[in-house]
């Protein structure tokens, strides 16, 4: 398929919460392709619709070892969160060069409806569960720095705008 681009921050429509998407059509499947072929080439393990433009709640995730083994997400949203806490050092193609440590859940139930257009629940843990957060933080118009204190996020950002060219 597609590699497409990462809009950069601060475009509006990272701001911006998706669209439910009402039914999984071959567009869509399409639209999931060019995503993986996107995450594939940051690379990374998930990729949000908003991220590229595409204003709709879609959202691929990949954090096998071996690769090639996305799950493809249409609405997603956590039923439940694991109490015990995961760090992981998270960034987003959207504004390259900085990154920072979140806490996330180290475990959540997500339903979805998934690429055959069937409602399905999946547990996820470690670096699956942190990707899909940051992913459907991503369709609610967050960032990942977002979750950081107001000192941390300016120093973040601050780096950022001067690490681009």
């Amino acid at each position: 398929m597609t590699v497409r681009r990462c809009l950069p921050w601060p475009d509006a429509r990272l701001r911006t919460p998706a669209q439910p998407v009402d039914t999984i059509t071959d567009e869509i499947r399409a639209i999931w392709a060019d995503m993986i072929d996107t995450m594939e080439a940051m690379p990374g393990v998930g990729l949000a619709g908003n991220q590229i433009g595409v204003m709709l709640r879609l959202a691929v995730v990949d954090a096998s070892e071996a690769r090639g083994q996305a799950v493809r997400m249409a609405n997603p949203e956590v039923l439940h969160e694991s109490v015990q806490l995961r760090d992981h050092d998270e960034a987003s193609p959207n504004l390259p060069g900085v990154h920072a440590r979140i806490s996330r859940p180290r475990a959540v139930t997500v339903r979805f409806l998934n690429d055959q257009g069937a409602m399905e629940e999946r547990d996820f843990v470690g670096l699956w569960a942190t990707s899909v957060q940051h992913q459907i933080d991503h369709l609610n118009g967050r960032m990942y720095f977002d979750r950081l204190g107001k000192v941390k996020r300016d120093m973040l950002l601050r780096k950022a705008r001067k690490a681009q060219p």
